[in-house]
Parts: structure tokens; sequence; C-alpha cells
């Protein structure tokens, strides 16, 4: 139990449902709908699309997302990809005879299809209770009256601003300038494209008027996007992945995610004994950097639409050799590092309901405002998915037509005895693997409970430096230099998790004072 003399927050108690995310008008939106007699697949959807507007600098209608869904009266799990693919039109060849090394970051070319409208669509139908207009309702009602921006969306709005460019701008700044907080940001396009939306399905989406705006932009800006692999848009049920740590099962999509990496990482961290060390200690930071490095660089190697040696990347073997190659007392080099692939800007939604289904979402445009590009008649913006990709030719996560990118963003849930006991996510980009094991390793090895699981200080070793919170020591960071760790305190804080712990007849909410939200109940 926390100290009730500092500074903090509880978990939130109930028994009806809870939503715990990033935003609280997003986060009691989904408990609305629950009280109106959504379940928790209306809930989440709801609250996805209101975050869209409430946090339009990490996600939107432009992007993608994926799902993990426990039905009601059962133990299985589903797994919805609503990832987008590549114009057919991209060609890696031609890309690296302009020159290109890297799919530029904010260029026409990682401009990927937008899968998470379709996905919502097809998980509405297929597990839903409400009518789509209704789920759609209160993301019309924002985008139309405004959100007032909340703090840490105005702060990230300043870092991502400049990032914008031509319609983007007109959408996505007052004037020119970032929002500050408090400030009423409206997006009066987007809530006619949610009004298609629901009068005719993903149709008004992906064909009409709102498909034509979309290409017709984009090719404007010199893309290969056409109508034809717009309407092709289509997500995918899959099965997912698991694997064992200390008595409870980490679950995760299979890839063109990169679930896979943090069930990874948990695999090499079995080989240590983190329960002895400190949690906020120097050797836990340390072996964890490690662990990630190692699992990070295999990520970069086999993660693709078609990957062939996931059963390599997950088995024991292979962990054991990994784990052997770390010096505990000295740091290794980072291996392969791919910049291109490591972001911050993601949203996360969890909802269980009174029937105890439970929804595990996340959604995004991949970097701040993703491409910095918009449609040029609703404001749709464009995700940059697609420098995920790699232009080294020959490698599985090579960019080509039709195509999906190797994905950071991963929705997460945990399994006990085969019972589902947590759906979480940790937003944060390239972090998400480190962020999935270090929540596990604070609730399993340290027997945190939920919040202060959440709410403990993340260090991270990025490609190039360690990001260490200022939650850690000066001593910490100052041994972990000593140790050849090339130590700074991020700008930002690390990621964002949001989690819910099914315990019986009680649900136990936990949501990050790193973002705006709350978790809620009733």
């Amino acid at each position: 139990m926390r100290d009730f003399h500092l500074p903090g927050r509880s978990a939130t108690y109930a028994q009806n449902g809870i939503c715990a995310t990033s935003h609280p008008l997003a986060a009691q939106v989904a408990i609305e709908v629950l009280k109106s007699g959504g379940n928790a697949v209306d809930a989440a959807i709801a609250g996805a699309l209101v975050l869209g507007i409430a946090e339009p600098q990490m996600a939107g209608i432009g992007g993608d997302c994926f799902v993990l869904l426990k039905p009601a009266g059962s133990e299985d799990i589903l797994a919805l990809n609503g990832s987008g693919r590549s114009p057919k039109g991209l060609d890696a060849a031609a890309l690296r005879a302009k020159g290109l090394t890297a799919i530029p970051l904010h260029g026409i070319e990682s401009v990927t299809l937008p899968g998470a409208i379709d996905a919502f669509c097809r998980l509405s139908a297929d597990h839903g209770r409400l009518p789509l207009a209704d789920i759609l309702a209160p993301a019309i009602h924002y985008a139309t009256e405004g959100v007032p921006v909340a703090p840490r969306v105005a702060f990230d709005w300043v870092v991502d601003m400049p990032d914008l460019q031509g319609a983007a701008r007109d959408f996505y700044t007052f004037g020119g300038k970032a929002p500050t907080p408090g400030q009423i940001f409206r997006a009066p396009g987007q809530a006619e494209v949610f009004r298609r939306i629901a009068a005719q399905g993903r149709a008004g989406f992906y064909e009409g008027e709102v498909a034509e705006d979309m290409i017709t932009s984009l090719q404007a800006l010199g893309g290969t996007h056409t109508l034809d692999d717009l309407a092709a848009t289509a997500c995918d049920y899959t099965t997912p992945i698991s694997g064992p740590y200390h008595g409870i099962d980490l679950v995760e999509h299979p890839p063109n995610g990169q679930g896979a990496t943090a069930i990874l990482m948990l695999n090499i961290l079995k080989h240590f004994d983190l329960a002895a060390m400190d949690p906020f200690g120097t050797q836990r930071a340390h072996i964890e950097a490690e662990a990630g490095k190692l699992a990070h660089d295999a990520r970069d190697r086999f993660i693709a639409d078609r990957t062939t040696r996931l059963d390599h990347m997950l088995s024991s073997e292979t962990a054991a050799k990994l784990a052997a190659l770390i010096d505990p007392k000295r740091a290794m080099p980072v291996a392969n590092p791919r910049a291109e692939a490591i972001h911050k800007d993601t949203i996360y939604i969890t909802v269980v309901d009174r029937d105890r289904m439970a929804v595990s979402l996340i959604y995004s445009v991949f970097w701040g405002f993703g491409a910095g590009l918009a449609s040029s008649k609703f404001g749709i913006n464009y995700q940059n998915r697609g420098a995920g990709f790699t232009l080294q030719e020959g490698h599985p996560n090579e960019a080509g037509g039709g195509k999906r990118p190797m994905h950071t963003i991963i929705p997460g849930m945990l399994r006990k005895d085969g019972k589902v006991m947590m759906p979480f996510g940790v937003m944060g980009g390239g972090y998400q693997p480190t962020g999935h094991a270090r929540l596990v390793t604070n609730l399993v090895d340290f027997g945190m409970d939920l919040q202060a699981a959440i709410d403990a200080p993340r260090c991270y070793s990025g490609p190039e430096r360690m990001g260490v919170e200022r939650g850690y020591s000066d001593q910490t960071r100052a041994e972990l230099a000593a140790m050849g760790h090339q130590v700074v305190i991020p700008h930002t804080s690390l990621g964002g998790a949001q989690a819910i712990i099914l315990d019986g007849d009680v649900l136990i909410g936990g949501s990050d004072h790193r973002k705006d939200g709350c978790a809620l109940g009733y």
C-alpha cells in the first residue's frame, strides 16, 4: 500500500466495469457507453475515437490499431490486426535508386493506408452490442464542439508541431502556433467523416468523397496511393502468441507487431534473479537494458509482415544463449540500431465490462502527427507507419507494395492458470517491449500493486542513449554511466501504461501519471 503522506494516486476499484486510458474524457465516454447498455467492445471503440480528437498528435482515423479481446464467458483471447498496408506502387529498389537509405520519416513514402476504421467496424459488427451510430456519437460531439487541450497533450503538441506540413498546419495548429492548456481543439471535418461512417459503415470512409479526399491529397503530394489500395484495406483475425514468466503468461499479437520482442525479453530475464535486486537500483536497470538490446536486435532481424523465424525468436534455447552474452558489470553497444522504428506517439485504452469481456486496444499514427501531412478537405492526418520498413535489400521487412511494415504498437494481456487476469498496454513506441517486461516484473518479481507498478520509475536503452527518468537517484545514473551506458534524463517521460486486473468480483484499474488520463469505473 502506498504512503498516503506522499503524492500519488490509488488504483480504481469497481464491480460493474472499468476503463483505463490516457485522457479523462475518453474514459468517461467509455463508462457512459457501458452504463447505457454497451459492452467492452462498444466502450473501447467509442473511447478510442474520442482519443483521436483529444490527443490528435498521438492517434487518429488516418492510423492503425491492434486489439486483443477476451469474449464474455470465455477465457479465449482473440487478436485483431488493424494495421494497414503500403500502396502497391511502393518500390524499395526505386527508392534506393534515388539515393535513399531509409524511408523518409515525414515523406510521402512513409504513408501507409489507414487500417483502424476497418478494424473498428469489423470489431463492432462481430462483437459489439450497440449500433455503430451510437458508438460514434461521442466522437461526433467532441469533434464538433471541441476538447480543451490537456497539459500533457499541449506539451507534446509543441514538440511535434514543427513536423506539420501544408494542409496539416491549417487543421492542427492555432494560427501557426501550438495550443496552450485549455484551448479548444475542434475537428469539424472529422466530425463529418464520423457521420458518414455512422450512416454507411466502413464504406463511408473507404469509398466515396472521404476516400477521394484522402487519395487525391496523397497523389498531389507525390504518393502512389490509389482508391483500389484504400478499398482493399482489411483487418485480420490472427492467433495470439504467448510466453510463460514465473507462473503467468504474457499474451501478445504475432508479427507484424513487435509483441514477440517482449516475450523474448522476459525469456532472457528469467535467467537472472531480479527479485533479489533493488527494483530501482543499478543492477536491475542494467540487466533490463542489456536484455532489451538483445531482444530488439532480434526484432529488427526477424519481425516483418511475413516472419519465418518466430519459433526461433521465442525458443528457450535462443533466450539462454542471449542471456549468456550479458556482462553483469558492463554495457554492450547497441547492435544494428534502427532509429526509424522508435517513437513515442500512441494511445491505449482498456475496458472490462460487467460480463468480464475484456478489451486491450492500441491506436496510433506512429510519430507525432504521423507524417505531418493531412487530406485537404476533411483534415485526415496520415500516419507514417511505412517508416517501420527497411530499405535493406532482401530483408524480410524490406519495403514493398501491399505489405505491412514492422509495427511497434502492442496491446497485451496477462493470463494465469488459463484465465485472463489483466489486459494492459504501455505506450511509447520502441520502448513498448521493455515497458511490457518492466510492468510484468514489477508485478511478479517485486510484488508491487498495480498502481505502484505503473508509477515506478523507468529507464530504456534506445538506439543511441539510455534514458533514465528523474525517479531514479543521481547515484544510480552515475553507476550506470560507469558501466558504459550513455545515460541521459529524457526530455519526456517514458511511455504511459494503463491496465485492469480481474480479481474475482472486483476490477482494479491503474492509469499512468505520465499522461493526462485516469481509470474510471462504476
